[in-house]
């Protein structure tokens, strides 16, 4: 394209609106994208999630805020290829590809990532982001262990880039809804709040594909994790295994626990109890995640916080913050209602069960897209997503050491306590 240095030179020191330049670093300054400038974007992880999920939600809004899919990046070929086939229907011309992340990042056509990449690699590919100083949309958890958890939460901060992590549930209306009832002290004094989500099996058995070795870049799919042979079982269902992903806890525990800290303002757990097994799910494929888990956390705001998950049995699932004067069942993540039922000190404010009015709220995509042009700090910011990974590495960890574990603030690290 003509021109192209000189358009890309201007889309990372474009100047900011003096209404918004007061309240910015001096790195998110440079980053601000001018209002007729489109953003480059790249895929990296080009699976269930970026193809089924990242990609049609930011096609969703392409035109009107003027960004494009410029690359894509998978360590499996067909995937990838496929990917790279879903821009040419949609822009008319084909993204590059890649099977390495970084070399996608490096690409001076992209401005901004989107993560969707196996949970072993989501600080590698955010840290590289950040240190290219692209904008970056990056799936739950952020992070497997509290060390990368640190370093790559410091290098987004430093480099000014906008984040937003992939815990969209808390850019639903209805969500947002429940957070503004809330606050207005309905529920009372609350003292609990838990979650069952259960399942006939668990969800990883559902990724197995036939994928064929010469087809995958298998050393850049471990990335730092130890070298072992390939494997197609461990490649398409790395959900079910403990070198790559941390389990229930930070799979489906994080949403749940996202929405504890966000609709009820909660800050950091005090500590936390967990156990787990497998109990049901033993066959060839040598799944060692758990199917089946359960975690406890209390709170300095004065409330416990319990979270489980049962694969075998998909009966049973819950989701309610409970107060003496009410209690609010948000199970339907888009029809939560309130009610007094069973309350111990209702005070007539509610009565029978009541739909919660949702507040209106930009789609997470697209509220993403937008700061990244505004250089506001999107709805799941990178504090956001640093609180519900410690609530949740705090969980594996109480899990695997069968010991209670705590959050020391001030160091940043988690103990047994």
């Amino acid at each position: 394209m003509p021109n192209e240095s000189t358009r890309r030179d201007f889309l990372r020191t474009a100047a900011a609106a003096g209404a918004t330049a007061m309240s910015m670093s001096a790195a998110s300054y440079a980053r601000v994208v001018g209002a007729n400038e489109r953003i480059g974007v790249g895929i990296i992880g080009c699976g269930d999630r970026g193809r089924g999920a990242h990609m049609p939600g930011l096609h969703r809004y392409d035109k009107e805020q003027n960004a494009q899919i410029m690359a894509v990046c998978d360590v499996w070929t067909p995937v990838r290829e496929e990917a790279a086939k879903m821009t040419k229907d949609w822009y008319g011309e084909e993204a590059k590809k890649y099977s390495s992340f970084r070399e996608l990042i490096a690409d001076a056509n992209v401005d901004a990532v989107m993560i969707a990449a196996p949970d072993h690699l989501h600080t590698a590919c955010l840290t590289a982001a950040a240190e290219a100083k692209k904008d970056a949309y990056c799936e739950k958890p952020l992070a497997n262990s509290m060390e990368t958890l640190v370093s790559t939460v410091d290098a987004v901060k430093a480099s000014g880039i906008v984040v937003q992590v992939g815990t969209q549930l808390r850019s639903m209306p209805s969500m947002a809804g429940a957070r503004e009832l809330y606050k207005t002290g309905v529920l009372g004094k609350v003292g609990r709040v838990e979650q069952q989500r259960n399942g006939t099996r668990p969800f990883w058995y559902s990724r197995l594909k036939d994928a064929k070795e010469a087809d995958v870049d298998w050393k850049e799919f471990l990335g730092g994790a130890p070298d072992e042979p390939f494997s197609s079982d461990r490649y398409s269902g790395w959900y079910g295994y403990r070198t790559f992903c941390n389990g229930l806890i930070p799979q489906f525990g994080s949403h749940y626990i996202d929405l504890v800290h966000y609709i009820t303002g909660a800050s950091f757990p005090l500590n936390a109890v967990a156990l787990g097994g497998t109990f049901t799910w033993k066959d060839e494929h040598n799944f060692d995640v758990q199917d089946e888990t359960q975690c406890l956390w209390t709170y300095p705001e004065g409330f416990m916080v319990t979270y489980s998950t049962y694969f075998g049995n998909g009966n049973g699932s819950t989701f309610k913050i409970f107060g003496d004067q009410a209690t609010m069942d948000l199970l339907e993540w888009e029809h939560p209602f309130i009610t007094d039922e069973g309350a111990g000190k209702p005070d007539g404010r509610v009565k029978d069960k009541k739909m919660i009015k949702e507040v209106p709220m930009p789609d997470h995509m697209l509220d993403w897209v937008q700061c990244i042009r505004t250089r506001k700090t999107p709805n799941a910011s990178i504090d956001a997503g640093y609180q519900h990974a410690v609530a949740c590495l705090m969980g594996v960890m109480a899990c695997d050491t069968g010991k209670r574990m705590i959050y020391d603030a001030e160091k940043r690290e988690i103990r047994e306590g």
